[in-house]
């Protein structure tokens, strides 16, 4: 074997890199449980501690050092339905974004159509703008559209007359930009808010924004603080010089009234009895170009809270402290900003500070400062002590560069707002004072102001990266005509139910691996001992690499995993079976070693490709977990290759050379199917009537029973409730029907005190009132039944129907593009279009049969068979496994085909003899994966049981249509042509029916 050292030099580059990854999870979760022993139990002091560990160096490599933050932001982060926390799917009214744009016409015909197209688009994937665009016309309005649009603030855009394509055009941009602000708003909010590991993004192609908080219990807070609306306001400012006396006053205040602490080092102290209580006399530092950085004040006990914020002070010339100029005040570490903000909300603190002073943190930490804010002093304007301008009068606003090639942010204001502006920036120009930029009370910018600026355009200017002035521009933006975000789908797990999952998907994980092993060394000896090195690498390295993509690790995910081990043996199952087919030729164990590899080649990569073009697809339509799930099967189908075709190669290459007696088989396994010789192809319509039967009785049951759908499917609210005992399943339904007026689904979920509920009780509701009424009337029907046991609820779920529709849809569209792709990939890669008929008949022989079985089974088997997301993948996963166990017997019938004899063969016998031979490959597969899916179904939690349940059901479908259907299929559409038609290499002769 050719390049043996270099696979060894990349085995041991990739695990070094895998452990790297892994590592910064290792070293995170030792801190994390330091916190959890200094604070026993209490939430508040846990995230203190976390919060002072922030800008901590926690992990020093000597070449790298990592603080608790930078370590969290590379570990392998827990989903919700592992850790806990909130899911929320963020919609943008993008009906009020239009109305806005338009000045809130009074157009009967304009408003009726956008009423109408808002109510469409709940049960369709169409967006807002589309929709209203084709409402507008087919209402019959003959008011040009450009005519609502063509306003003040939109004159450099749409022009009356312009066409109705172009203000399509226009609001489409418009609403782009409205999704990006939000996105922008709602980042910055989160940031806020403290969560660990926070994930937001936008959803491409809808007005949605999906958000996963880990760990947060405050749902309620979280609500208020993503559906609030958007901010922005320009103010006045104080400078440091008039500010700094008063926060000495407070410090004085606070050092009178609090405790004082004790010194944090000695040397602290000693520092402290040797300097004046002249705060800006104990700048440390010295340097000349120290006038270029914020210095330090000194550490003492005397000074409360300039122990935590820093001056903004610095040496001048002739090292004398000096106050820095504009409205920055002083600085803090972010583990710190909390306990400032306790300190200026004292009652002794409020009395000083004047009543038009506002104290405000800035958006994110300075680039040469990464752990730490910046405060400014804002000064309030007018009886509210509001601002002198609020975001609304913005009409645009760019990222830009200046002559220089600097970045710069260019401004532009309506007339009603240039004509203020130019009061506020005369007024600000006589001592270069600064205004500052605030949104959501945080400061973005706060530039001085070179002059007088007339006309509303304003350029503004500073230490600023490309990436900065996009996020200015974005929040500028952020400020006119906005609209509102509300909750359209929202998941929230407890604590209780993720511990669960955790143990549940680790137990799984371990049982399924062990299960694995015994059965590879149970059936091919010290061949299976080199696959089990094989797996247990591959395991290590698919971990390594979803750290190192941070990726976040959901229960799907970990099934993912689970089944990657089971399809990680099948490329070794076909390489050692070729191998003894190869031994059966009387090859030596070298030569059948790699003759068996080479030969196997082909029909691994074509059936692994196949699967990972599912994988793509269901990446490119999934969402939440089902984005996990599909990133780790695609990892898992690369790492799998790697592992099985060159690592267990080097294993066996370093065997022979030491002599080591290699075999692939025990006596009693040795010959299992070897000599099959089945007639499938004259058996066939037998099979095919059998197929026909089970699909027809699957079809029947589809359209007359249906199915059980998922909330996530028909929309509502779902909830997982656990009781103290076990309940009456009937007097729970009976209970809430009464109370919701509604027919609830009520299931047991798990264990028979566990319960999941699902209501569409103001299912076109999706407000915190609702919500709440929603959940008082569910506490209510539930107390109802016993009032002597009481109830828990674990997690709840909500949905609105336009997601749900969009869910539905993107579903339906993943199915039919899957079939479509595979078979595309068959055609392309066998040359002939009967193959990928072949093919497309088994895998939809296998969906209908698969969701047949969930509509007659759903309420008599004692779990839940709800056709949601979940089940959509795996569906595509046993279309998958389908289609790579289809290809294995194409790749061999393929093979048989271009043998110099094989025009005297009868096409039957070729066929039987393709389907033979892989025989024994076809059902260890599928006996190791029904092994490893066993395990997942009992072991894997409630919350992944249909789903596990639905993948080892169509496994045991597609092995069966693999065999009966597909190849058979061909056999019957090529009957009467030509054998190697196509093949230009071999003679063509006429097949034999």
């Amino acid at each position: 074997m050719q390049g043996k050292g270099l696979i060894k030099l990349l085995v041991i580059v990739v695990s070094l890199a895998c452990l790297y990854s892994l590592s910064f999870t290792w070293v995170t979760r030792n801190v994390e449980r330091d916190a959890e022993n200094f604070a026993k139990g209490d939430l508040a002091k846990e995230k203190s501690y976390l919060d002072s560990m922030a800008g901590e160096v926690v992990y020093n490599l000597g070449f790298a050092k990592y603080t608790y933050r930078e370590a969290k932001a590379n570990e392998l982060a827990l989903g919700l339905d592992l850790k806990g926390g909130m899911n929320v799917t963020m919609e943008i009214s993008l009906d009020e974004l239009i109305r806005n744009l338009a000045n809130n016409p009074k157009d009967e015909k304009f408003n009726k159509a956008l009423e109408q197209a808002v109510a469409k688009s709940k049960t369709s994937a169409k967006t807002v703008v589309a929709l209203f665009m084709e409402e507008y016309k087919s209402i019959g309005a003959t008011t040009p559209l450009s005519t609502f649009f063509s306003t003040k603030d939109n004159a450099a855009l749409i022009k009356p007359g312009d066409s109705d394509s172009k203000v399509e055009s226009f609001l489409q941009k418009e609403a782009d930009n409205a999704i990006q602000n939000s996105y922008k708003v709602l980042r910055t909010r989160i940031d806020k808010f403290g969560v660990a590991s926070p994930n937001i993004q936008i959803q491409q192609g809808t007005n949605r924004i999906l958000i996963e908080l880990p760990g947060v219990k405050d749902e309620s807070r979280v609500r208020n603080l993503l559906q609030g609306s958007a901010k922005l306001e320009f103010y006045e400012t104080y400078t440091n010089q008039e500010v700094y006396p008063i926060l000495e006053n407070i410090d004085k205040t606070l050092a009178s009234t609090l405790k004082a602490a004790p010194a944090a080092t000695t040397n602290a102290a000693a520092d402290t009895s040797k300097k004046s209580d002249d705060l800006l006399s104990n700048l440390t530092g010295g340097k000349k170009d120290a006038k270029k950085d914020s210095a330090a004040v000194n550490l003492g006990q005397k000074n409360p809270l300039f122990e935590i914020l820093r001056a903004n002070a610095y040496l001048n010339e002739n090292q004398q402290p000096t106050l820095g100029p504009g409205p920055l005040v002083g600085i803090a570490s972010l583990k710190d900003t909390a306990k400032v903000n306790a300190y200026l909300q004292r009652p002794e603190v409020k009395s000083i500070l004047p009543g038009n002073l506002k104290l405000l943190w800035s958006v994110k930490p300075e680039q040469k400062t990464p752990e730490q804010l910046s405060l400014y002093a804002i000064k309030g304007s007018g009886q509210d002590n509001g601002a002198v301008l609020t975001g609304d009068v913005i009409t645009d606003a760019t990222a830009n560069f200046d002559d220089k090639n600097q970045p710069v942010v260019g401004m532009q204001m309506n007339s009603e707002g240039a004509h203020q502006w130019k009061k506020i920036t005369a007024k600000a120009a006589q001592n270069r004072d600064a205004i500052a930029i605030v949104l959501d009370n945080v400061v973005y910018s706060a530039p001085s102001v070179n002059g007088e600026i007339p006309n509303g355009s304003s350029s503004i200017s500073g230490s600023f990266t490309v990436e900065d002035t996009k996020d200015l521009a974005n929040v500028l933006k952020a400020g006119r005509l906005p609209t509102t975000a509300k909750i359209v789908e929202e998941a929230v797990v407890g604590p209780t139910l993720g511990q669960a999952a955790i143990d549940a998907g680790v137990n799984s994980a371990v049982i399924g691996i062990i299960v694995v092993m015994i059965f590879m060394i149970a059936y091919y000896n010290t061949a299976g001992i080199v696959a089990n090195i094989a797996v247990l690498l591959n395991v290590f390295i698919i971990m390594g690499v979803l750290a190192s993509l941070n990726a976040v690790l959901t229960l799907p995910g970990i099934a993912g995993i689970v089944l990657t081990m089971g399809t990680a043996v099948d490329a070794n199952v076909l390489i050692y079976e070729r191998i003894r087919e190869e031994l059966g030729l009387g090859k030596s164990i070298r030569q059948a070693v790699a003759d068996g590899y080479k030969h196997a080649l082909p029909s691994i990569l074509d059936s692994q490709i196949t699967t990972f073009l599912i994988g793509i697809i269901l990446f490119l339509f999934g969402s939440g977990p089902i984005l996990g799930f599909a990133t780790t099967l695609m990892v898992g189908i690369i790492t799998s290759l790697f592992t099985a075709i060159l690592v267990t190669r080097v294993i066996f290459e370093w065997m022979l050379a030491k002599d080591f007696k290699i075999k692939v088989s025990f006596p009693w396994s040795a010959n299992t199917l070897h000599n099959a010789n089945f007639k499938f192809v004259q058996k066939r319509k037998i099979f095919y009537a059998i197929s026909i039967v089970a699909v027809l009785i699957s079809a029947a049951s589809i359209f007359t029973k249906g199915f059980s759908l998922g909330v996530d499917f028909q929309g509502g609210r779902t909830y997982t409730v656990r009781y103290d005992k076990p309940v009456d399943l009937e007097a729970v339904r009976t209970n809430l029907d009464d109370i919701f007026k509604k027919t609830t689904e009520v299931k047991v979920f798990g264990a028979a005190n566990q319960l999941r509920i699902t209501t569409t009780y103001h299912i076109e509701e999706t407000s915190d009132t609702a919500d709440k009424e929603v959940l008082d009337k569910l506490n209510q029907g539930l107390s109802k039944v016993d009032a002597s046991n009481k109830h828990e609820i674990l997690s709840s779920q909500k949905v609105g129907p336009s997601i749900a529709t969009d869910i539905k849809s993107r579903a339906t569209s993943s199915a039919i593009f899957s079939i479509i792709i595979v078979a595309a990939y068959i055609l392309i890669r066998f040359h002939k279009w009967e193959y990928s008929v072949g093919a497309a008949i088994a895998t939809i022989h296998d969906a209908i049969i698969l969701l047949g079985l969930f509509s007659i089974l759903d309420g008599i088997v004692p779990f839940s068979l709800d056709i949601d997301q979940h089940f959509v993948a795996a569906i595509l996963t046993v279309i998958a496994y389908s289609v790579n166990d289809t290809v294995v017997v194409f790749d061999r019938l393929r093979e048989f085909v271009s043998k110099p004899n094989a025009h005297n063969e009868d096409l039957g016998d070729v066929v039987n003899h393709a389907i033979n031979s892989t025989l024994s490959r076809t059902i260890i597969t599928s006996l190791t994966i029904v092994f490893v899916l066993a395990v997942l179904f009992i072991f894997g939690g409630e919350v992944i049981r249909g789903f596990s349940f639905a993948i080892l059901i169509g496994v045991i479908v597609g092995t069966y249509s693999s065999i009966i259907l597909a190849a058979p299929s061909v056999y019957d559409l090529r009957k009467g042509k030509h054998l190697a038609e196509g093949n230009t290499a071999k003679k063509a002769e006429v097949v034999r029916p």
